[in-house]
């Protein structure tokens, strides 16, 4: 039995598990002249969020990282995940696009392209195999793992055959929520073995405590590589220790000869990085054996953690996560891995946020509805759908059939900015984002988001205000703050204890009344913290959440009818339109394209 072949995620996946992907290339390169002596069979270390999350929240160039990662680990095969048609964004893209940024990806230094599709829709991935294969670099197949009524041992075999046949050099069992079991990975793993040519690799996240014995199990039974994690950033929604795997075969015959010091040198260094991402750290990161129910993979629960905070409303997680299943069943038993988790995850929140399900329903769960990202294994909901598209057309074909080629056209809307084929790209992958990106950075404005900085005192790198006393006609209180809620009738309640008594308080931002002088004398008009009106008429358009503004789509002295669309917004990587509440004529438009916008205002009145 040969050595097993470790591929270490702490590079790209453990954070995007961890830390809402937010590590920085610069915390990177001082630590890759000891990556590059371990002797791992890869380094995974782009695909998947790192793209966005560098363009959106880090500014950093992506295609930068890579090729200044590739001079810093001269020894090392440097692995991405690829989400097939999807490439890296949430739509699918045109062949001409997949070709050319697999060749890019390529010349840029990437060895090891891991392709998957979230719908397991074999024929979204074969133009990615094919321009792989192009290039002489090794692409890797990945099933998605899942479980449901629908999902059996031998459809994933049928799947890493298929991918055996399109030429795939190896294949891969992709656990993104840590849904496998030992007994079934050891099924699974022997299965695949028994039938295929190629080396099955397992990749499983350690969310339910069982992935270590998962990896062990799937090594037994012939699996060639595993994808471990540091130890410092590994464990709960990231995946098993690097050092423990390595300690568990040593002396075997699976013996991986990593030096386990050297690895325990590089755990070192990443626990004090860990400490500056510690604001994006959250309490839902951790071992949760609820995934084998709600199945959310560990970089979804870490971003929809973060995200939920930003609106306020993390106090409903639990929720969200009861939901989640249910919307995951209407839609056909989609395994949950971008784009189809954020799909999925964001039609869950719409349905808990605005308290009826399907209220608001995202286009991209409208698109899904019309097959437009493949082929659902199972029954989708005939009532869902109808909600969503009506009586509209199901395509039945490849979804990238209909696509027609886009890079000319992609190279001359960002003509004046693209430097280069990486930075069109870019553009290709997320347009507005990808222009605002490019823009300042001719501007020579780029600027990070900020780092909170760590509290001196020990307390866990958090703020010390959530606690603290209070004195007040000579009795000082202990308070509290354990948690807060949604803001409704603007108001937000504030759930806190004082001397150990738990209590609920509302507080109602005075600060933001205004007085304006009206014809009868001082009126009082509700504004939000942007200015804008509060939405108080019948005709006052709001949105279902927090999101910023990506198209308006009528102007002052249109007349609309109730239901049509009359704003597009994105929230958590999604667009939903916003219709019309009345009948009217548009009489204020108080958003422009780019701006943030929250669920308490008034975005378009029509009278």
């Amino acid at each position: 039995m040969p050595r097993v072949k470790i591929t270490d995620t702490v590079l790209r996946d453990a954070h995007q598990s961890l830390l809402a992907t937010r590590m920085r290339t610069e915390d990177m390169l001082p630590i890759c002249e000891r990556l590059d002596k371990v002797g791992f069979w890869s380094l995974e270390m782009w695909g998947g969020a790192t793209f966005d999350a560098c363009v959106r929240f880090l500014k950093e160039d992506p295609w930068e990282r890579l090729r200044v990662l590739r001079e810093a680990l001269p020894n090392t095969q440097l692995q991405m995940l690829l989400r097939g048609q999807n490439l890296l964004g949430y739509r699918h893209y045109a062949d001409d696009v997949v070709r050319a940024f697999v060749a890019r990806t390529a010349d840029n230094g990437m060895d090891i392209f891991r392709i998957f599709d979230a719908m397991n829709d074999i024929r979204n991935i074969r133009v990615s195999v094919e321009a792989v294969k192009k290039a002489g670099k090794h692409a890797q197949g990945a099933i998605c793992y899942t479980t449901s009524p629908i999902h059996t041992l031998d459809r994933f075999v049928q799947l890493g055959k298929e991918m055996q046949e399109m030429g795939c050099d190896s294949v891969a069992i992709k656990d993104m929520a840590g849904l496998l079991t030992p007994t079934i990975s050891a099924q699974l793993v022997k299965a695949l073995v028994d039938e295929l040519d190629v080396p099955i690799f397992v990749h499983t996240h350690a969310t339910a405590g069982l992935a270590d014995m998962c990896q062990f199990k799937a090594v037994e039974n012939g699996a060639t590589g595993i994808d471990t994690a540091i130890s410092t950033m590994s464990g709960g929604t990231s995946h098993p220790p690097t050092e423990s795997m390595v300690a568990a075969f040593r002396d075997t015959e699976y013996d991986t000869g990593l030096d386990l010091q050297l690895l325990q040198e590089i755990g070192f260094y990443f626990r004090e990085v860990r400490k500056k991402y510690h604001q994006f750290e959250s309490e839902f990161t951790g071992m949760d054996t609820r995934v084998q129910v709600n199945q959310v993979p560990g970089g979804m629960i870490s971003n929809l953690s973060n995200q939920l905070k930003e609106q306020g409303a993390l106090n409903r997680m639990n929720e969200v996560l009861e939901e989640i299943p249910r919307v995951r069943k209407e839609l056909g038993y989609p395994p949950l891995v971008t784009p189809t988790s954020q799909i999925v995850g964001t039609q869950a929140v719409l349905n808990v946020l605005t308290d009826e399900r399907y209220k608001t329903i995202t286009n991209e769960v409208k698109l899904y509805m019309q097959g437009r990202y493949g082929k659902a294994l199972g029954e989708i909901s005939p009532q869902v759908r109808h909600m969503a598209i009506g009586n509209e057309e199901v395509i039945e074909c490849r979804p990238a059939d209909l696509i027609p080629e886009e890079m000319d056209k992609l190279r001359k809307e960002i003509s004046e900015l693209a430097k280069t084929e990486e930075d069109t790209l870019t553009y290709a992958m997320f347009p507005d984002l990808g222009r605002e990106y490019l823009e300042q950075r001719a501007a020579g404005t780029l600027m990070p988001e900020p780092l909170e900085p760590a509290d001196s005192n020990s307390n866990g790198g958090k703020k010390a205000a959530t606690e603290f006393n209070v004195s007040m006609h000579g009795e000082t209180y202990h308070v509290k703050i354990t948690g807060k809620g949604y803001t409704t009738h603007d108001k937000r309640p504030y759930y806190i204890s004082i001397d150990g008594v738990p209590e609920e308080v509302l507080l109602e931002p005075l600060e933001e009344i205004s007085l304006d002088e009206g014809e009868e004398g001082k009126r009082r008009t509700a504004l939000t913290g942007s200015g804008r009106p509060r939405a108080t008429e019948p005709g006052h358009v709001t949105t279902s959440m927090p999101g910023n503004i990506v198209d308006v789509l009528v102007k002052v002295g249109d007349k609309v009818n109730a239901g049509d669309p009359v704003l597009i917004t994105e929230a958590m990587k999604m667009e939903t339109e916003v219709q019309a509440p009345v009948s009217g004529v548009v009489t204020e438009i108080h958003v422009k394209k780019g701006e943030s916008v929250t669920p308490d205002e008034t975005l378009i009145e029509i009278e």
